[in-house]
């Protein structure tokens, strides 16, 4: 859907008086006036035409060269450096392009081309695809394997901050830990919610109103965006579900079913540990 942006033009000034009116060869109906009168109009046109297709511009902006995902990585450091400093930074949005990764990878395994990450500063990292699979099962595995894949990626920095001593390995790796946990929360359109599709969509509803008490009890402009539109997803998908298109994507074996769980269940074990094993306590 486009939206279209219209700006009022200003009122024209006032004419000036007799005595205050410049001089020289420009008067009104001359031809130099008029081609200045073109000109700001089909300016005037232009800018309608910009402010109309302002919408479908930004989503464009992914295709555009200078828009990689390296360069997207570095805007995104620059970013969290103001906050945390630029090595925490950068070791943070490392880990945000493996878990992406391990999305695309899976997206390529189910035969579905993805592009490489986007990194969009204090709200993530995305990328697109047509679809998330054929199935609820499909969708289950792409959704699992960024936690899966992040999960692994933030394990592997304690050992290395154990040999080097250095407790921003071990910090990166709690942070890790924390964001792949958050994920798993069971709403779409966050990972939890993609392993809830192959379980039980009901499932939906319990974790968007655990979302709704972290928005209360953490409130912060992020978690309202994924409030709005993880209930908004949610709704959508719970009406198509009883679709004859939606009862042949959610129909999982029971075999199936069992396994998607004990991967789901046994991954936030696993976060849920690692986060107690990598917590710093903070030093006054």
């Amino acid at each position: 859907m486009e939206s279209s942006s219209y700006r009022i033009p200003p009122p024209p000034p006032p004419p000036l008086p007799p005595e205050s009116a410049p001089e020289g060869p420009i008067h009104p109906g001359s031809g130099r006036v008029k081609k200045i009168g073109a000109i700001a109009a089909g300016a005037g046109l232009l800018l309608l035409k910009f402010g109309a297709k302002f919408k479908a511009l930004i989503f464009l902006l992914p295709k555009v060269k200078v828009l990689t995902t390296a360069s997207t990585m570095l805007v995104s450091v620059a970013a969290y450096t103001l906050i945390w400093g630029w090595q925490f930074a950068a070791g943070f949005v490392l880990l945000l392009l493996l878990h992406e990764m391990g999305h695309v990878i899976q997206l390529r395994r189910e035969g579905i081309e993805a592009s490489a990450p986007m990194f969009i500063p204090f709200l993530g990292a995305v990328i697109s695809a047509k679809s998330l699979g054929d199935d609820a099962v499909a969708e289950a595995r792409v959704g699992l394997a960024g936690p899966i894949l992040g999960t692994i990626a933030a394990a592997s920095l304690i050992p290395i901050a154990i040999v080097t001593g250095n407790n921003l390995f071990m910090a990166l790796a709690f942070t890790g830990f924390l964001l792949n946990l958050f994920n798993l929360l069971p709403v779409v359109p966050l990972d939890g919610g993609r392993a809830m599709a192959a379980l039980s969509p009901a499932m939906w509803f319990v974790g968007f109103a655990g979302l709704v008490a972290l928005t209360i009890f953490f409130p912060n402009p992020i978690m309202f965006i994924i409030l709005l539109f993880g209930g908004m997803e949610s709704w959508r998908r719970w009406k198509h579900r009883k679709s004859p298109e939606g009862e042949q994507y959610y129909r999982v074996p029971p075999k199936t079913r069992a396994i998607v769980a004990a991967v789901y269940l046994g991954l936030i074990a696993v976060l849920a540990v690692g986060m107690a094993a990598t917590h710093l306590e903070r030093s006054v």
